[in-house]
């Protein structure tokens, strides 16, 4: 399926990359363009095979929409379950009233399911 995929599709921007990498080591730190394309390529490995864990678990419950439950979900059989709690509080926060930059399922007041159906 990724084959299907132009390059730029399946991997997320290397100035966003650059930008989190440069955050997380001193200022006086410099990070080559090889490392920046190392972590590009496995964090883009790292969000489809979470992904693939997560839609195959709503293909299995006859849903079309990965949910953050599903992704927590994916993360605990993948063996990744030190992640889950800070995930968990912070999809928490993002699902707050007073957070107006998130539209979750658990805040739609339409009527509709987090697929868009009645």
């Amino acid at each position: 399926e990724i084959g299907e995929f132009r390059e730029q599709d399946r991997v997320l921007p290397i100035a966003n990359i650059a930008r989190i990498m440069k955050n997380a080591v001193p200022a006086t730190s410099k990070i080559s363009k090889e490392a920046k394309e190392a972590v590009q390529e496995c964090i883009s490995e790292f969000i489809s095979f979470i992904t693939s864990e997560a839609a195959e678990k709503c293909h299995d419950e006859k849903r079309k929409t990965i949910g953050g439950e599903d992704v927590l979900y994916a993360m605990m059989l993948l063996g990744l379950e030190q992640y889950v709690e800070p995930l968990k509080i912070h999809l928490a926060k993002m699902r707050t009233p007073t957070n107006h930059n998130f539209m979750g399922p658990m805040d739609r007041d339409d009527g509709l399911n987090d697929d868009g159906e009645q």
